[in-house]
């Protein structure tokens, strides 16, 4: 098989969350451990940074890898879904992984992939740990998939641990409060292993301190070391000031992913920094963490986070797909006052959007998007929404479609928005 071949075989034989949602998921370790004792355990052959969270854990993860890989380590970086190719999910200094590497790996595994019947997922984390052992790497990020506790990327024992902020998404799947999403997140925390909370609320500040002490972890909140006191956004990048509270400098850093939630990133990422240079004996210079943040998108080829698709008028996608990602768009959308605002929308079915649709101001136009995908929500779906929150809106079935037809109509002032599900934005050309 060639690696297409290789990647169709594991989508067809293979559950998959994209396609099959809940149905795909393992609520226990027995596949992953089965697979990894085959390999012979590579997890345990490189240090790893592990992060979780409802949001930002992919930005941070990119922008963790970055400010190592311009310290001079040869990092690892494993981060899931992908945009458009399956290989996105592993990089080793922003490289994805060779087709031939793939190929070889489900080749030798078909035996105990067949015999074990693992998720799509789990094969995933199985490829990450096996490249990046044989690649010798000096550090690995690992993303978690869903979740913490009972992912399979939680049995990995990583030199940190972040938790990016709690709020409510999968729900049906993690719990109904935020404290019992919390309880999730914070199933990484390992014993004697620091961990960093980028973004504290009333709710989740407990949980983190209590699982913390049971497990005799250091506990780092990043706002008792770091503040965002002011930022500017420019056409590539946005300069935050960033007050140090130990050392009461503020320093100007400029970071290559726009979106104001990023602000919240940011700082968990710099006690990160900081914690691995005075924990872990890393040797991360001001000028490593300076360029690393510059260059995010160069470094680690990441996509989907406020990127720009084009100017006049400015077109924006955004893989934000949950309550707490829309809270933080909603704000970044508004500042747009100069023309008309054109939201492009895709929603999976697992997906409440109906609040969140209904408070969006009925001077800004939105349309609605079919996804590609099982999960997706369907014509009647969107028209049922659309009765809901009274608004007559266009269904395209086709997000590309959508783009030029809206663009074309729009003002050269206009700002036009695409998201509401990774799917969606993974739809895009040229992305």
């Amino acid at each position: 098989m060639n690696y297409q071949q290789t990647v169709d075989y594991l989508y067809s034989i293979l559950p998959a969350f994209q396609k099959s949602g809940k149905k795909a998921l393992r609520y226990n370790f027995e596949n992953i451990v089965a697979l990894c004792q085959e390999l012979e355990n590579p997890q345990n052959s490189f240090k790893c940074i592990h992060i979780a969270g409802t949001n930002g854990k992919g930005s941070s993860s990119h922008m963790l890898a970055s400010v190592l890989q311009e310290a001079g380590y040869k990092t690892g970086l494993y981060t899931s879904p992908h945009l458009k190719d399956f290989r996105e999910r592993f990089r080793i200094n922003g490289k994805m992984i060779p087709k031939n590497y793939v190929t070889n790996f489900v080749k030798k595994l078909k035996p105990i992939i067949k015999q074990v019947q693992p998720s799509f997922f789990e094969v995933s984390v199985a490829i990450a740990f096996k490249y990046f052992a044989d690649s010798e790497v000096d550090i690995a990020v690992i993303e978690v998939g869903l979740g913490g506790r009972l992912d399979s990327t939680n049995i990995i024992i990583p030199i940190l641990s972040l938790i990016t902020n709690i709020g409510f998404d999968h729900k049906e799947i993690l719990g109904d409060t935020l404290e019992k999403i919390a309880y999730e997140k914070a199933g990484i925390i390992k014993p004697n292993i620091p961990v960093v909370i980028s973004e504290s609320i009333p709710e989740t500040h407990s949980v983190f301190k209590n699982i913390a002490k049971e497990r005799n972890a250091l506990l780092f909140f990043a706002e008792d070391s770091f503040q965002v006191i002011g930022s500017i956004n420019n056409k590539k990048t946005t300069s935050y000031l960033v007050n140090n509270f130990k050392t009461q400098e503020i320093r100007e850093i400029k970071l290559d992913l726009n979106g104001k939630y990023q602000s919240k990133n940011l700082i968990g990422v710099l006690k990160c920094i900081d914690t691995l240079n005075y924990n872990n004996n890393f040797n991360i210079s001001t000028a490593a963490i300076k360029n690393g943040l510059k260059n995010v998108v160069h470094n680690t080829g990441l996509k989907g986070r406020w990127q720009v698709l084009s100017y006049e008028p400015l077109t924006v996608c955004d893989t934000g797909h949950n309550e707490h990602a829309f809270k933080y768009l909603s704000e970044k959308i508004m500042q747009f006052k100069s023309g008309k605002v054109h939201l492009i929308l895709g929603f999976v079915k697992d997906k409440d959007v109906a609040s969140f649709i209904k408070s969006i101001n009925s001077e800004i136009n939105i349309v609605f998007c079919i996804i590609n995908t099982v999960r997706g929500m369907s014509i009647d779906d969107y028209r049922s929404l659309a009765n809901i929150i009274g608004r007559n809106v266009n269904i395209y079935s086709n997000v590309n479609h959508a783009i030029s037809e809206i663009q074309v109509s729009a003002e050269p002032q206009d700002f036009i928005f695409v998201g509401g599900s990774t799917y969606l934005v993974a739809e895009i050309n040229n992305l």
